[in-house]
């Protein structure tokens, strides 16, 4: 489920001169009836709001005052989300003679033309108000106090992120919160702005419009307005004839596949950077700790601490809130029971509030491993929304890798990404993705071949567009952290008389200044170092830096040692 949340303007959307009728209210009961939450967005003070409107305590919460005051229904609770009025303000608009005017808990109110007045006694107090207009209505408030300010503490009360929120109203002072909601509604009688920015307008007015809306809701979750919700989807890069090229925030179950060194961590860093700046909630599990200096995370775990599944809830109940979970420190061979531990009560939250909105599996293979399958464990196929990142898509667990619908396949052999892809997913022989891929080609550095086969769509090559603050590929980790012993370089010369192991780049660089001549050429001519740096340490562009190094055969071991040194030296270390 998408939706979690009906968010609805009360005059001019629901109601109908003041009142609401009774198939509308009706239509509501049935939204709470299917598990979503209510919530009512007013500029009425909440006692006019109660005394025309009884049914009230069907919402969960109600924002009144145009946001300056939120209500409880079920405990009957207020609280005041703005200062009280002035009483100098108030005094001096009657003094004026201005009428109707009615004093709420934070809310002034008037009617047209009463605003020129208005203005003028705020700019002669010199008092930080704002003037907001509802038709003819006219509201005062506190500076940046609005529907929006409003909604956004009743969805933090709800533990609810606007991107699971469906929002409908009608006039001006609905742009604060509607602009806000994952999807946005105008009944027909809506003013023409309104209109314009809406993704969509009912054809009934009133209530009927909103009565509309909620059969299209509980019908498939509003699945066939995805089309207009253009304004959320997350751009990867672009394609081969300068066109942006974008992923759906919802519904996108991809695997994201290719060698080591191939760019996946590119990938990932530039789709994870634009969820967060969207303010879509991520769970990322990171086996290697490869996110950790990531900023749009709060990491939890590393190589001395295993985190714990409570405080990992506990992060992402705050919906703006996103996590990086750092493995490092479980063996690998109890990673996939930790996942399957933490799935479950990811899903127990994602069934009632819609998030984590991603869940991003790097190296999947370590967490959903192939033997999965036939050791019987539960592996969840409703997963609605999540990336792959692997290596080997052929050592992925069946029932996962099937339910994907897209892949991002980048390196040199896309079509060996997706020959593993099929062995699998187990698909049948006629059932198998097939393209004509000699006339695809391979991807190049910064590039991916996309293929959204759910959609029906042709593969298509990619420019990816990186990350603004590219992802630090842990510089710390690898300069002077442990990596273990599968990831650490080992110096062994011709003979394998060594067995001196440098477990960091700092490591490396000492060791490699005292190994003799012999061994550091037995390893240089055998390419073993940008070996290490493109597959374990996984860093494309020192990898090619030391790899010229490597080939140029002019080079004496003395000058061949000193470059690659300063490469590293360059990126990862400081001479001592």
């Amino acid at each position: 489920m998408r939706y979690f949340c009906l968010t609805c303007d009360y005059d001019g959307t629901i109601a109908h001169d003041g009142r609401v009728g009774p198939s509308t209210v009706e239509a509501l009961k049935r939204v709470k009836a299917s598990g979503r939450k209510l919530v009512l967005a007013t500029g009425r003070e909440l006692n006019d709001l109660l005394a025309a409107f009884p049914e009230a305590s069907l919402f969960d919460r109600v924002v009144a005052e145009n946001g300056g005051l939120l209500y409880r229904p079920a405990s009957k609770e207020k609280r005041l989300l703005a200062g009280a009025p002035h009483r100098e303000f108030v005094d001096e608009l009657v003094r004026r003679g201005v009428s109707p005017l009615s004093v709420g808990e934070s809310i002034v109110a008037t009617w047209h033309p009463n605003e020129s007045v208005v203005l003028e006694v705020i700019r002669a107090l010199g008092l930080e108000l704002q003037i907001i207009f509802n038709k003819n209505a006219v509201m005062v408030l506190p500076s940046g106090v609005n529907k929006g300010t409003g909604v956004a503490a009743a969805l933090e009360e709800l533990e609810l992120a606007f991107h699971n929120v469906l929002g409908v109203g009608d006039a001006e002072n609905d742009h604060a919160f509607l602009s806000m909601c994952e999807c946005s509604v105008s009944v027909a009688n809506g003013l023409p702005a309104l209109k314009q920015r809406a993704h969509f307008v009912t054809q009934g007015s009133h209530g009927h419009g909103v009565e509309e809306l909620i059969e299209k809701l509980l019908a498939n979750d509003l699945a066939d307005l995805e089309p207009q919700l253009k304004r959320h989807q997350i751009i990867l890069g672009t394609t081969e004839n300068g066109e942006a090229f974008a992923l759906e925030p919802y519904g996108s179950r991809l695997l994201i596949a290719g060698p080591s060194g191939s760019g996946k961590s590119t990938i990932v860093s530039a789709i994870v950077e634009r969820l967060a700046a969207s303010k879509y909630q991520i769970c990322l599990i990171d086996p290697e700790g490869d996110y950790d200096d990531f900023e749009a995370f709060v990491t939890l775990g590393g190589p001395t601490r295993i985190p714990g599944i409570s405080e990992i809830l506990e992060v992402l109940s705050t919906p703006d809130q996103s996590v990086s979970i750092n493995l490092l420190g479980l063996p690998m061979s109890d990673r996939p029971s930790f996942f399957q531990g933490l799935l479950a009560r990811i899903q127990e939250l994602r069934s009632r509030t819609g998030r984590p909105h991603w869940i991003i599996l790097d190296e999947v293979h370590h967490l959903l491993p192939a033997p999965l399958d036939s050791a019987g464990l539960t592996v969840p196929k409703d997963l609605e929304t999540f990336g792959l990142v692997t290596v080997h898509p052929d050592h992925v667990s069946r029932a996962i890798l099937s339910s994907v619908n897209g892949i991002i396949a980048v390196g040199p052999d896309p079509e060996g990404v997706i020959s593993q892809f099929n062995v699998g997913a187990g698909a049948e022989a006629d059932a198998k993705l097939e393209v004509d891929w000699p006339q695809l080609g391979s991807s190049q550095t910064g590039q991916a071949i996309v293929w959204q086969f759910s959609q029906s769509k042709e593969p298509v090559r990619v420019n990816v567009q990186p990350a603004k603050a590219e992802l630090r590929r842990h510089r710390r980790k690898y300069a002077a952290g442990e990596l273990g012993e599968d990831k650490s370089f080992y110096f062994r010369g011709p003979d394998k008389k060594l067995n001196l192991r440098a477990q960091n780049m700092n490591m490396f660089a000492q060791l490699a200044e005292g190994v003799d001549d012999e061994t550091w050429g037995y390893h240089l001519a055998q390419s073993d170092y940008s070996r290490w740096l493109r597959e374990a340490v996984k860093d494309q562009t020192i990898a090619e830096e030391v790899e010229r190094a490597e080939n140029d055969k002019t080079l004496s071991h003395t000058e061949s040692r000193a470059r690659i040194l300063e490469a590293i030296r360059k990126h990862y270390t400081a001479p001592a």
